[in-house]
């Protein structure tokens, strides 16, 4: 079965020390390292990434997305991230492993209830550094 790991952006980047001094000075460079990390992970892991962000109507400046590269996902103005996520894993986690990192007890909860699996940013974490 496919293994897909879903990451709340922001969830990953504010549990992060260093990426969340990042992000208050430069957030969009801080997004663009946190796609790099998470690609290098899938690029060297049999997981599928998504990460996903709280687009909020924002214009951002990640760059068009190629085969390689992990998928990258923003919310609509009127969602949250959370709500994105539980959608995709309602939708997915029946024909696919799904892991959900996030340190939002709440989604992480309701992801269960869907047969996912959840894990905290912490333990996504390990998980990269375990390769």
């Amino acid at each position: 079965m496919e293994k897909v790991l879903i990451v709340d952006g922001h969830s990953a980047i504010f549990s992060t020390p260093t990426l969340a001094q990042k992000h208050s000075q430069n957030p969009n460079r801080t997004r663009l390292e946190l796609i790099t990390e998470l690609t290098h992970f899938q690029d060297t892991s049999d997981y599928n990434v998504v990460l996903i962000y709280d687009g909020k109507g924002e214009q951002l400046d990640t760059p068009l997305r190629q085969d390689k590269d992990i998928l990258v996902m923003y919310s609509r103005a009127n969602q949250t991230a959370d709500a994105v996520i539980e959608r995709i894993v309602a939708k997915h986690a029946k024909k696919f492993k799904v892991e959900v990192a996030s340190n939002d007890r709440l989604v992480l909860d309701t992801i269960s209830s869907f047969g996912a699996f959840p894990m905290s940013i912490l333990s996504m974490w390990e998980l990269i550094d375990s390769l």
